[in-house]
């Protein structure tokens, strides 16, 4: 299954959020990988459009995952003062999926 979501990183705070994600937290790194997340890339815009992309053999199960460990609760605790209006929600848990309109490997793989 393939995953995208976007988010909207405060203006103000652009900088500060693309240098800690030069070096996240190896624990962190580790609760991804073990939800089963993988291939998984961040995107931004110079005005703060910020678009996720990662590949799972399940979602729900990988989010129960990450929703259960305490360091991710952590991160994402911290990381929220980064984006615009989640209304209390963990970034990983309300950003909005976006729906895949075109993959060109099951295009092909239709053929």
């Amino acid at each position: 299954m393939r995953v995208c979501f976007q988010l909207q990183v405060r203006p103000e705070l652009i900088d500060e959020y693309v240098e800690r994600h030069r070096a996240v937290w190896p624990k962190m790194l580790r609760a991804i990988e073990a939800s089963g997340r993988r291939n998984y890339s961040l995107f931004l815009r110079p005005d703060g459009l910020l678009i996720g992309y990662y590949e799972v053999a399940d979602d729900e199960a990988a989010q129960r995952s990450l929703a259960a460990n305490p360091d991710t609760a952590e991160w994402e605790a911290e990381a929220a003062k980064y984006f615009v209006t989640l209304d209390g929600a963990r970034p990983d848990q309300a950003a909005p999926r976006l729906r895949e309109v075109f993959n060109l490997e099951d295009q092909l793989a239709a053929l």
